[in-house]
């Protein structure tokens, strides 16, 4: 169980004002400047859509990453805790995208604003100075489509489809291409939020997982439509204590708009 990738409310009030600490507020703009934790940061990921997982394209994504975490002044050594109004995939994306960037010490705020209502939210930004953030990017945390497209099939390697069942179903088609990576398994990421906002604990989270036919051996690839429901997938299996999960970046806003990878069509039953 890796429980060091979230810290909750409580480790808030006894180390926020540490020396080390830096808080990032992942909320759009508008919700930051209405009122946020004090000291915070801002960065809302959601502008930052990356789809393209070619060697260049993911060359591009670290030069991203470097750029955006040097201008939040992330050095290497703090520990960053993400946040949002409850453990939503903004955050989770925040701390997988700095943990994939080589960051040790990249958190999430378990339940988030919602979880920490304690606490008085202040409109002013402090100031902080910008860093030289170094990539040193972690490659096994990180799906590629030419990976996928390699290891489909392989009994050791799961993909783990975290769309809207609309979204599974072709319903709901938000690509070129409706369908589904061939041979995923499927839940909807929500499922591993409980219903105060934080994440379900790691026991419930297994169970849960387990019951798709996630097998904690095999090495398992959540994707979603653009990498942030993933990202929060890759967190949620991470605590529950699977040792190798990769975010595939590109998910289908990726491969649901190329023709020339399979695709397979599930159907209710």
């Amino acid at each position: 169980m890796d429980s060091e990738k979230i810290v909750d409310a409580r480790w808030l009030r006894e180390h926020r004002d540490d020396a080390g600490v830096i808080l990032i507020d992942t909320r759009p703009a508008r919700d930051f400047h209405a009122g946020h934790l004090r000291g915070a940061r801002h960065f809302d990921p959601f502008p930052f859509h990356h789809t393209d997982t070619s060697e260049r394209g993911v060359a591009e994504f670290g030069a991203q990453l470097q750029w955006i975490f040097s201008a939040l002044g992330i050095g290497g050594r703090e520990t960053v805790v993400f946040y949002e109004s409850e453990s939503g995939m903004r955050a989770a994306r925040g701390q997988w995208a700095l943990e994939y960037a080589g960051h040790p010490g990249s958190r999430m705020l378990d339940g988030g604003l919602k979880a920490a209502a304690g606490e008085a939210l202040v409109t002013n930004v402090e100031k902080f100075a910008p860093s030289d953030f170094q990539l040193n990017p972690r490659a096994e945390l990180l799906a590629t489509y030419p990976y996928l497209l390699e290891n489909l099939g392989r009994p050791d390697v799961q993909i783990f489809d975290v769309r809207s069942d609309a979204e599974y179903f072709s319903e709901r088609v938000r690509a070129k291409h409706g369908g589904a990576i061939p041979g995923a398994v499927q839940q909807d990421w929500t499922a591993a939020i409980g219903a105060d906002g934080t994440v379900k604990s790691p026991a419930d989270l297994r169970a849960q997982f387990e019951a798709l036919g996630l097998d904690p051996a095999n090495e398992i690839v959540p994707y979603c439509q653009g990498g942030y429901r993933a990202a929060h997938a890759y967190l949620a299996l991470k605590i529950a204590g699977y040792p190798r999960v990769k975010n595939y970046l590109g998910s289908w806003a990726e491969w649901g708009n190329r023709d020339d990878l399979p695709r397979e069509h599930p159907r209710r039953k």
